[in-house]
């Protein structure tokens, strides 16, 4: 079979389900993953002949994709803010929202008063690492730890950090069970909180489309109890005593409840409710 017949029998199969735009996209990605053809490569290569075995490939994929299993876990990868990273289905694919917080964190960061070596930075339900690996890539001298309650999430995590070189401190913890505290005491404090909880609510569940929910952790998506606030909550509650003078706290947010997030930290010198990109509120900052 010619790779142009697969390219039409793509289009075909999943026509119902992507745009042609989308197919086309996806298409490429797969001709890359599986064939090692870049765009220029794959248009000069459309009349090459596959082998068996990478025909079976591509009909394995139109079977996954019809299921709604998401691309990247097929792959096992994803890129995220210009970087490759390794998914599976015990983790979130990253989504762009991330990236526009890992730009704010960055970009807060490089301006504050704070002394960048030696810092401490906390990821707060890492899943994949994302965070705090592109994190340690831009402050290098930063001491960076991260948590997670999935041990599986974290072989995924440690896996990252390990193709990207980066020292990072994983810690398998129940955060909403356990004592805040860094590298096992309580006498010292982060100066940098970041986090994208879970934070969608239970009430929530029939508007999350099923290939989120059937192929991701429910476990990262959903808030453990009915109160879709609740690792807010606990991680204003910890960074009162476990952030630094003038540290400062980034979190990812459910968009339908900026304010009542945003009024977790009132105690703090400043919290921000800001919008992402697409002018939904999706971000706070907190300065303490």
């Amino acid at each position: 079979m010619k790779l142009s017949e697969i390219k039409t029998v793509l289009q075909n199969e999943l026509s119902e389900l992507y745009s042609k735009s989308e197919i086309e996209k996806l298409f490429s990605i797969f001709c890359e993953h599986f064939l090692e053809l870049n765009k220029i490569e794959l248009r000069q290569n459309l009349d090459k002949n596959l082998s068996e075995n990478d025909a079976y490939k591509f009909s394995e994929v139109i079977s996954e994709l019809k299921r709604g299993k998401p691309f990247q876990q097929i792959i096992g990868e994803t890129e995220f803010y210009g970087m490759k990273f390794f998914v599976n289905e015990h983790v979130l694919i990253p989504r762009p929202e991330t990236e526009e917080l890992l730009e704010i964190a960055i970009q807060n960061i490089k301006d504050s008063r704070l002394k960048v070596e030696g810092l401490k930075i906390l990821d707060i339900g890492t899943g994949s690492g994302i965070i705090p690996i592109v994190l340690k890539k831009y402050f290098p001298e930063a001491e960076v730890s991260a948590i997670d309650i999935s041990e599986d999430a974290l072989e995924i995590a440690q896996r990252n950090a390990n193709f990207h070189k980066t020292e990072i401190n994983f810690i398998q913890k129940d955060y909403l069970n356990e004592v805040l505290a860094y590298a096992q005491t309580n006498k010292e404090v982060y100066d940098i909180i970041i986090s994208n909880p879970p934070y969608i609510g239970i009430e929530e569940n029939i508007e999350i489309e099923d290939s989120v929910k059937g192929f991701e952790p429910n476990i990262a998506l959903f808030s453990p109890t009915s109160d879709a606030l609740i690792f807010y909550r606990k991680i204003a509650e910890d960074s009162i005593n476990r952030l630094s003078e003038n540290g400062m706290i980034f979190l990812e947010i459910n968009q339908k409840l900026g304010l009542e997030t945003l009024e977790l930290f009132q105690k703090f010198s400043e919290s921000v409710l800001l919008k992402d990109i697409s002018g939904n509120d999706r971000m706070i900052f907190v300065r303490k």
